[in-house]
């Protein structure tokens, strides 16, 4: 298990409220059995729709922290929308808000979703605008995000903080690490066989 306390990167803004999981990945790609390839799809629809959308812009390729506005990721709970997003290389999300079955479901990856005030979104985004070149660093432990000159606070869940930062957001190499008292569960159980 790895501790998440800090996300380091430049940053991509995409702009508007209630950006729900279809629009992140289209429905079409959830009949992929595996979570591979998915990151090149992300928001696959809203770019062909549009000359100017972030993920095109050069500005901003290589860039790990999304930075959105509110109800990000609202609509169905879908874990192909984290996935693609991580799949593109995102490794944190700002906003002002995210829907909670999609802020679990990034914090089950180790991609952590923390808020901030619209004011200092938008404060934010305008910053990584003006300069798409600048390194924003996520703290999660100090509860700030840090962009240039500009230092905002931050909130996350308590308990989607803690298990970032204590390293018990990935559920299988927990179980993986506690294996032997797995076993010794298990086969105590009188309907569970083949221990």
């Amino acid at each position: 298990m790895s501790n998440i306390t800090q996300v380091e990167g430049r940053g991509i803004p995409v702009r508007g409220n209630d950006i729900d999981t279809d629009r992140v990945i289209p429905a079409r790609y959830l009949r992929k059995i595996t979570f591979e390839g998915l990151g090149e799809f992300a928001f696959e629809d809203d770019r062909k729709s549009t000359d100017d959308h972030p993920f095109d812009n050069k500005s901003y390729q290589g860039a790990s922290v999304l930075v959105v506005n509110a109800n990000f990721g609202c609509g169905s709970s879908r874990e192909h929308a984290p996935q693609a997003l991580q799949g593109w290389g995102i490794q944190g999300i700002v906003g002002e808000s995210f829907a909670e079955i999609f802020q679990g479901n990034c914090t089950a990856m180790g991609v952590p979703c923390v808020t901030a005030s619209a004011e200092n979104i938008q404060a934010l985004m305008a910053a990584i605008e003006q300069d798409p070149g600048q390194n924003i660093d996520i703290d999660l432990k100090n509860k700030t995000i840090t962009c240039g000159d500009l230092t905002l606070p931050i909130q996350l869940p308590d308990g989607n903080r803690l298990q970032l930062i204590e390293g018990a957001w990935d559920a299988t190499s927990m179980l993986q690490e506690a294996s032997e008292v797995t076993q010794k569960v298990a086969k105590s159980l009188p309907y569970v066989s083949g221990f």
